[in-house]
């Protein structure tokens, strides 16, 4: 009859040589058993601590985007800035997913031809390319009420990609605050965009007019309505670009199908 006891076997075990096939795959098996058994302990244990680090991490950012944003102290003041929700947006669908915004690489997807899709030629006024099925953006509302979204939009400009946040107030027509990003423009010229002063002209313009159609653009020289803003001088192409990326974006292969349906409240809270 074998001998069951553990003790017994494990001495038998450790009596074999250290060259015996037998001892070295159980001792390997029993390693990589502890090992696994750590880790996943540890990953259970560290989870909730995790958790809040990316939430921390989530907020920070958000925070330093607001801060960015011209025009942004009046809204905040106003409503519960906890109140901001932060979701990644099906752009094809036009509707909310359960992706994490925390992880969720939106110039990755763009450029994998499984979370993109390749835009029309003739609607890639931006220059783009292939645009992401998927975007990060952030909804404040205070109670049921809507009181501001951000959305980021982007565009080929003169030297690099220009990539933005625009922030619309509760209408969806009135811009509420414009954030450069990133650019590679030219230094003193396009560049400037990155400018406070330049994106302070930014808050209470218009998007589109009373048709329906979008019609913000960025001037050479100064604006003379509210559906214009002050071009950069030397910078045509840069803030041709800008107004592209609104254009573009604002429209049927960006939010447009979106921000109807949240005009519509057909979109969960």
């Amino acid at each position: 009859m074998p001998d069951l006891n553990p003790v017994s076997w494990w001495l038998k075990l450790l009596a074999l040589p250290n060259e015996s096939r037998t001892k070295t795959l159980v001792v390997a098996f029993l390693v990589s058993g502890i090992c696994a058994l750590v880790v996943s302990s540890a990953a259970v244990i560290l989870e909730p601590m995790q958790e809040a680090n990316r939430a921390a991490e989530r907020q920070a950012r958000l925070d330093a985007m607001m801060a960015a944003m011209p025009g942004m102290e009046e809204i905040l003041a106003e409503a519960d800035a906890d109140n901001m929700k932060s979701v990644v947006i099906d752009i094809k669908n036009a509707e909310m997913t359960e992706i994490d915004p925390s992880t969720f690489d939106m110039r990755a997807a763009a450029e994998d031809p499984e979370t993109s899709t390749i835009i029309p030629t003739e609607a890639d006024i931006a220059g783009l390319g292939r645009r992401a099925d998927y975007a990060p953006v952030h909804i404040l509302r205070s109670g049921d009420e809507l009181r501001l979204i951000i959305l980021p939009i982007s565009a080929s400009g003169y030297q690099s990609t220009i990539y933005a946040n625009l922030a619309l107030e509760a209408d969806l027509n009135t811009v509420a605050g414009l954030s450069i990003v990133e650019q590679g423009e030219t230094p003193g010229l396009g560049a400037r965009i990155e400018e406070p002063a330049w994106q302070a002209l930014w808050p209470g313009k218009k998007l589109a007019d009373k048709n329906g159609d979008i019609t913000l653009s960025v001037v050479r020289g100064r604006a003379t309505n509210e559906f214009e803003v002050d071009g950069i001088t030397g910078a045509t192409r840069t803030g041709n670009a800008v107004t592209e990326a609104v254009h573009f974006w604002l429209g049927e292969y960006g939010y447009g199908p979106f921000l109807d349906k949240l005009r519509a409240g057909a979109l969960e809270q």
